[in-house]
Formats: C-alpha cells, sequence, structure tokens
C-alpha cells in the first residue's frame, strides 16, 4: 500500500524525518507512537502531500502524491482542525465532502447513520456551527469526515485527543469494525499506548525521524516491549534532569 524510501526532512539543526526504508501493507491497522518531537505528524503531512521532503520519495499503490492526486480518491485523513470548514454545521460539511466526490445526499445520509453512536447527540442535528462546538466534538466530527467516503487508506493523526473515555473506547471499536468490514489500511498515531496497542496489527516505533522498532501486535504483544522502552526513556530523561539541577 505504502513504500517509503530514503525519506528526509530536516527543520533547522533538527531532523524531522530519517527513514530509509519502510512499508505499510494493505490492510494493516499500524499505530505509529512517539514521544513529542518524534516526527508523527511531519510524516503524515508528507504522506498527505502537505509537506514536500528534502530527499527520497512516498508512494501509495505505486503512485507519488507530488506528482500525481489519484491516491486522494482512496485516501480519508484527519490530522487536525485545520482540515475542516468551520462556519458550516457538521452536516453542511458532510454534504460539502459527498458533493465533492459525486456521492448523493442521501447516500451520506445514510452512511451518517453509522456514526450516530459515535456522535453521541451532540454533533448532528444540533444546529451549531463546528466552529462552535467543543474540542472534542470537533475531533469527532474530523474522524467521520475521514471515513464518510469509504476510504480504503485511512490516517488519523491523535484522534483519540479531546475525546472523553466513553468516546475513546467508541473509537477504538469503530477502527477496528471498520477495517474488518472493508479491509482498508488505517494508520494511526497516538500518545496513548494503551489505545494503540488495543487497535494495531502492528506498531512503529519513531525517535527524532527514525522507525527504530517495526513491531507485530499480535494480541497486544508488543505491549511489554513498548512499555519497557518508554519507562527507560521516562527514567534517562529524569536523570539527566537531576544532574542539570
Amino acid at each position: 500500500m505504502i513504500t517509503i524510501t530514503n525519506l528526509k526532512k530536516q527543520f533547522g539543526q533538527t531532523t524531522a524525518c530519517n527513514i530509509p526504508s519502510f512499508e505499510v501493507r494493505n490492510g494493516d491497522i499500524l499505530g505509529l507512537v512517539g514521544n513529542n518531537g518524534a516526527g508523527k505528524t511531519t510524516l503524515f503531512r508528507m504522506l498527505l502531500d502537505l509537506l514536500k521532503p528534502d530527499e527520497g520519495n512516498i508512494t501509495i499503490d505505486g503512485i507519488d502524491p507530488a506528482q500525481s492526486e489519484q491516491w486522494k480518491d482512496f485516501t480519508g485523513a484527519y490530522i487536525d482542525e485545520g482540515f475542516l470548514i468551520d462556519f458550516l454545521t457538521p452536516e453542511e460539511y458532510f454534504a460539502f465532502i459527498g458533493k465533492i466526490s459525486g456521492i448523493e445526499s442521501a447516500a451520506i445520509e445514510e452512511r451518517l447513520k453509522a456514526f450516530e453512536r459515535f456522535a453521541g447527540g451532540e454533533v448532528l442535528g444540533q444546529k451549531k456551527l463546528i466552529r462552535n462546538l467543543s474540542a472534542g466534538n470537533k475531533q469527532k466530527v474530523g474522524i467521520i469526515s475521514a471515513l464518510l467516503r469509504t476510504p480504503r487508506l485511512v490516517i488519523l493523526d491523535e484522534p483519540f485527543n479531546f475525546l472523553d473515555p466513553s468516546s475513546q473506547n467508541l473509537l477504538k471499536h469503530l477502527i477496528t469494525d471498520y477495517q474488518k468490514q472493508t479491509g482498508a489500511t488505517i494508520i494511526v498515531s497516538s500518545h496513548n499506548l494503551q489505545h494503540t496497542v488495543d487497535i494495531s496489527t502492528r506498531v512503529a516505533l519513531l525517535e527524532k525521524g527514525t522507525i527504530i522498532k517495526d513491531l507485530a501486535n499480535e494480541a497486544g504483544s508488543s505491549k511489554n516491549e513498548l512499555t519497557a522502552y518508554f519507562e527507560a526513556e521516562e527514567t534517562l530523561q529524569s536523570e539527566q534532569e537531576t544532574e542539570q539541577s
């Protein structure tokens, strides 16, 4: 599905991405984890052609996003609320997505039924502009919009952010059920290690823009190794802060 080759991105003296080789297979639910500044969002922005790499390239089903927009036909993504048109209501925004995608309004309304429980009675039918919704409900609008066209590639950056615990659990089921029903390839980044382990078939660990671990995650098998890594990082950081003080 996705092939990354010699991908590099630098911001000043900071290496945001340095991935010599990596593949995301068809049907993967890939969890992308790493501390702040690890390069997760930078990688997503290059995948979506929102940011140009300094070197290397990405292909999605053999398509270079920088050379062709065909990948957009089968890709749904949500990174942040900048993806939303916030002077519309959610219903108007979803109708807009349907219109530009050639999906009739009746079909959009039918598809929205699958998201009613996740929306939780706070997104649909409220006659509120997206800009006036809470951060959590904006997040729900973005996630629903990413899935609405039934894409076979889904990219979600920190989708559990701003959601209450009940909504987080609903989102986990939504993601895994969607993959089972469609066979889609899904890439999710998250600071929440438990949620990532719960939903992913595979977990990639980023550090300073480099994928340092690529772990199979059958029945949550990656959790112990990931937990040990982050505990060691926390201990090292604490020791460094003590030395500096």
